[in-house]
């Protein structure tokens, strides 16, 4: 229980950063899951709607540069990606 004023605002706005930072979180690991799912599927099974890796690379950029993930960790992801994506493409 906060003890003035001021912690109890500090403490509301921490929870509504809480929740969104949260979900901003999972939608990012969404995208990403999706992203590699669609590399792995290929032919008349894969999915519809695929994800590119320009829109995964857009995402895990303005991510860190948010300082949602740190921006080392999606330099990474887009990295790993990228060399998978490449890895695929180089197998068809």
């Amino acid at each position: 229980m906060p003890n003035n004023p001021n912690a109890a605002k500090a403490d509301r706005q921490a929870q509504k950063r809480r929740l969104v930072n949260r979900s901003q979180h999972a939608s990012l690991k969404t995208l990403i899951k999706k992203f590699r799912t669609s590399l792995d599927t290929t032919g008349s099974d894969a999915p519809a709607a695929t994800v590119t890796l320009g829109e995964v690379s857009k995402r895990l950029d303005q991510a860190g540069a948010k300082r949602l993930i740190h921006p080392n960790k999606a330099a990474r992801l887009k990295s790993r990606l990228a060399k998978a994506a490449n890895k695929k493409a180089a197998a068809k």
